[in-house]
């Protein structure tokens, strides 16, 4: 950790978050504002990403090397300078009849009018997003609406709300749990991906809410993660078609039909950055090597989109001749080729990490995986799905991208191609099989919430994969881990390898869906080189975390308050 002595309008301290970001620590809101605008205006050498949260701003690197020498530039910063992004102002109207009006009232002692007025009378800058795509923390210009959260947060909170919690204000972009006073509802879509800018309110834009008196009623959504639950499945993709409707009249669609998805099989490429402030997770492969080594074999670029999925059971036919890779988990390939019949045609296997045809009406079958957890299949040209924010992978957490494959689609082959296919198979490592997978971590950023103790037993211990693992986040059972102090910290950036530590004290680990802000402590971070590793141990598998050689405070784990 980097420490500054107390100066005015400079950042105090710089964390490591893992080996590829930094988070700097600040005075107050206005030096978090002044530091992400300065941040977005002259980006630093390697930043990828810039997440501005209540007294922190987190800054991705593109390397580990970017991200240990923008410790010194931050520390160098002057926060006094004027920032030049200024947003713009957005107005959005507002019926104040929310659920907790009379009581906000009753806590702020403005009475309903008065908070009303308190609301709508002041001018609110959005500092920074998080929780969910669209989801703005406003800053309003005085604090007479301070109020607590709700002891008891609600399961469903509208979509529309316009609700108070602390100094913020904040409207949900859609239905979800919450636990914010609501005092109105707006009909303004927050968040909709047929915009060019699909936040309707960005952070450093100005909000002003007007009231009206009028029930607003809220639009149907655009955005394709919540028009396509609508939909026939048939239309859930634009770029994923029925096979009936590719077998009849119009020009024949050519990629794979999908015979089974098996437990799970989604679409990812290498995901999406730049978006956090949106509040959009990177997503993408969890083993991104995996999917490289595929893409190669069939010659696509390396973030070309391909299938990812868990446990085996995938069963697809290819619609026209194809050329396919499979790598990571290894499974066994079965291919069995149409009879002319109608009794079984003849089978064949074929190895994984190599390239492979896959001839018109010939079907792929795969196994459950010997070893590891999940499986990619590349198809040359890359799977044809529509990007979103310029990905085609799939945020399980945010609904974000294409829906999951399900049996009858047809799946588009694209045509842009990076070189030719490989002739000779590529070596994949060794994935989970039994016993102990090691994962190297950084300390911190937060790991002077718990004593050395805390930190012995994290990687003193094995800890195993619960079932309740998704795409977002590996949850740990074993020993609950012991906070050395009290309070609640304010919500801040967070990565994919972040070690969260909920009260109870089991770890959850984040992966590529996760949330980007979170409100409880990160005791360390997996080494980014061990991320695709993490990503390919199963459930009921057994994890043991050790402090990388050379980590920031790895060998005196030395702290500064």
């Amino acid at each position: 950790m980097t420490v500054l002595s107390e100066t005015a309008h400079r950042v105090k301290t710089v964390r490591p978050v893992g080996t590829r970001a930094v988070l700097a620590e600040l005075s107050g809101l206005q030096d978090v504002l002044a530091l992400q605008a300065l941040l977005l205006e002259a980006p630093l050498p390697g930043q990828l990403d810039v997440l501005a949260a209540a007294e922190t701003v987190m800054i991705k690197a593109e390397s580990p090397s970017a991200a240990r020498r923008m410790a010194a530039l931050l520390m160098d910063m002057d926060l006094t300078a004027p920032a030049h992004a200024d947003g713009s102002l957005v107005v959005i109207d507002t019926v104040y009849d929310g659920d907790d009006l009379a009581e906000v009232a009753a806590l702020t002692g403005l009475g309903t009018d008065g908070v009303i007025a308190a609301h709508s009378d002041q001018v609110w800058t959005v500092a920074f997003g998080g929780f969910a795509p669209g989801f703005g923390y406003m800053v309003g210009e005085n604090q007479v609406l301070e109020v607590p959260r709700r002891n008891s947060p609600r399961t469903a909170v509208p979509a529309g709300s316009v609700a108070l919690a602390g100094n913020y204000s904040a409207v949900y972009p859609r239905s979800s749990p919450g636990g914010w006073q609501l005092i109105g509802r707006t009909g303004a879509s927050m968040w909709d991906l047929s915009r060019p800018q699909p936040a309707l309110a960005r952070p450093g834009d100005r909000v002003r809410f007007r009231p009206v008196r009028e029930a607003v009623a809220m639009a149907p959504p655009a955005a394709p993660e919540t028009a396509r639950q609508a939909l026939p499945e048939a239309a859930r993709q634009p770029a994923t078609v029925t096979a009936d409707a590719a077998a009849g009249a119009g020009p024949l669609v050519a990629g794979l039909r999908i015979l089974s998805p098996g437990l799970q099989s989604l679409i990812q490429d290498l995901g999406r950055q730049g978006h956090a402030a949106l509040g959009v997770s990177a997503a993408g492969a969890l083993d991104r090597a995996s999917l490289r080594r595929a893409n190669r074999l069939v010659g696509n670029g390396s973030s070309a989109a391909a299938v990812e999925t868990v446990a085996g059971g995938l069963r697809v036919e290819a619609v026209g001749d194809q050329v396919l890779a499979v790598t990571g988990a290894p499974a066994a390939l079965t291919i069995e080729s149409p009879s002319d019949t109608g009794k079984p045609g003849r089978q064949r296997t074929v190895p994984a990490a190599t390239a492979f045809a896959l001839l018109d009406g010939e079907v792929l079958s795969m196994g459950a995986p010997e070893s590891g957890f999940r499986t990619y299949l590349a198809i040359r040209g890359g799977a044809d799905v529509a990007p979103v924010l310029g990905s085609r992978s799939t945020d399980t957490m945010s609904g974000i991208g294409p829906a999951p494959l399900a049996a009858g689609q047809l799946l588009p082959a694209g045509h842009v191609t990076d070189s030719g296919v490989v002739g000779s198979p590529e070596l994949q490592p060794e994935f989970p099989r039994e016993g102990v997978t090691e994962l190297d971590i950084v300390p911190g950023p937060r790991d002077d919430w718990f004593d050395d103790a805390a930190l012995a037993s994290l990687c003193g211990q094995s800890w195993q994969v619960t079932p309740q693992s998704n795409r977002v986040g590996m949850r740990l059972k074993g020993e609950p881990l012991r906070r050395s102090r009290d309070g609640e910290l304010p919500s801040e950036g967070t990565v994919a390898g972040a070690i969260q530590i909920p009260p109870e004290g089991l770890p959850v680990l984040f992966l590529a869906d996760h949330p980007i802000t979170g409100g409880y402590p990160v005791i360390g971070v997996v080494a980014d080189e061990h991320l695709d590793r993490a990503a390919q141990v199963p459930i009921g598998g057994s994890i043991r975390f050790r402090i990388a050689p050379h980590a920031p405070n790895a060998n005196n784990n030395t702290r500064s308050e």
